[in-house]
């Protein structure tokens, strides 16, 4: 096994070293959100209680919040989640409503004697982190925006890019806490695009992969609402871009499967796997798939894949904080609890690992090219 890490450097050659309509609360405040600013400070996503998060969305608290101290050395929460996210919800209630009757009025007095529509809902893709992965058509969109709702895998070197009259507010999803439920991110698009208002919604990789924009499109469509649809380079294209790994290459795998390592009732248990899965000639990549990779191992070898397949586990892949590791399939689980990999972390199990420039294994084979017919 071989861990590599990405490092920044001051060239530009990237270098490898081994090593929700809203709805009403009558809560009670109770406590105060004080964060240090040294909380998830080498993550290059949005952690949900990280002093990054509270000072994009500082409009949305006002008063609520108290600003982060640079004296602070604790980030000091209450244990329990679901009061924490209550309170959260509560205290961005009373600029929420006044962004809407903002939002409405500008639409009143813009209209005159022709009514406007509502406004448009947007679901961009950003990437899987890097900044310079986004399309031009996302940067446009970005920039007219109203109002961005983004998840937690929209890097901050992304959000960093949008300017600063638009509204930033997280609704992003980890194990355990979701900052809005789905139903509630619903309600938010629904509302602040019945408003008039050029709403974006910013999701990392692509909508339309394993990004529930599927759901929020065919929710505000049923309400009359037109969505676009902005595609981002999903995890697998940039990621093995980024590490020389082609997904599919003549005479070694011609398809290649995306699971997602999910399952819908939680668990460590993977969605259920074909046997056709088990494909020695296509490449397998696993998004979300930490928690469930020693079942979905076992299975795939259980189905007949080869002890010995190439894979490749990426943490945060294409920012400066990536680190991966490189195994046989048989390894694979064991190497990633020993290099403790955390979310988001991308598995590709396949063949074409191993014409990665950075696999560091003998390659026991020789790959020959195969004309398709």
């Amino acid at each position: 096994m071989t861990l590599l890490s990405r490092f920044p450097s001051s060239s530009a050659t990237t270098q490898f070293q081994s090593t929700k309509k809203i709805n009403s609360f009558n809560l009670k405040p109770v406590f105060t959100i004080n964060c240090s600013s040294n909380s998830q400070k080498t993550s290059p996503f949005t952690e949900k209680h990280s002093v990054e998060r509270y000072n994009r969305d500082s409009w949305v608290y006002n008063s609520h919040l108290q600003q982060p101290s640079s004296s602070s050395s604790s980030c000091p929460l209450p244990s329990d989640e679901n009061l924490l996210r209550d309170y959260d919800i509560e205290s961005q209630l009373p600029e929420l409503k006044k962004l809407l009757e903002v939002l409405r009025e500008k639409r009143e007095n813009e209209s005159g004697s022709h009514r406007r529509g509502p406004g448009n809902v947007f679901l961009v893709g950003t990437g899987p982190g890097d900044p310079e992965l986004l399309t031009v058509k996302a940067l446009r969109v970005i920039d007219s925006a109203d109002l961005l709702l983004y998840d937690r895998l929209v890097s901050n070197d992304v959000l960093d890019l949008v300017g600063p009259n638009a509204k930033l507010l997280y609704v992003g999803k980890t194990a355990g806490y979701h900052s809005r439920t789905q139903e509630e991110i619903h309600e938010l698009l629904l509302s602040f695009a019945e408003a008039g208002a050029n709403v974006v919604r910013l999701k990392g990789g692509d909508p339309l992969v394993f990004g529930r924009g599927g759901e929020e499109m065919d929710f505000l469509q049923q309400q009359g609402i037109e969505v676009k649809v902005i595609p981002g380079i999903t995890a697998a294209s940039g990621i093995a871009a980024e590490l020389g790994i082609p997904l599919t290459h003549r005479g070694v795998a011609n398809s290649v499967r995306f699971l997602t390592g999910h399952s819908r009732n939680g668990g460590s248990d993977p969605l259920f796997v074909a046997e056709n899965a088990a494909d020695p000639d296509s490449t397998l990549v696993v998004y979300m798939g930490l928690s469930t990779l020693p079942s979905l191992a076992s299975k795939l070898m259980n189905y007949g894949l080869p002890v010995d397949t190439p894979a490749a586990a990426i943490e945060r892949g294409t920012t400066p904080q990536q680190r991966i590791v490189f195994a046989e399939l048989k390894d694979l689980a064991d190497e990633i609890a020993s290099s403790q990999l955390a979310s988001p972390t991308l598995i590709i199990i396949g063949k074409v690992v191993a014409l990665s420039p950075l696999w560091p294994h003998a390659v026991k084979e020789t790959f020959t090219s195969v004309e398709y017919r």
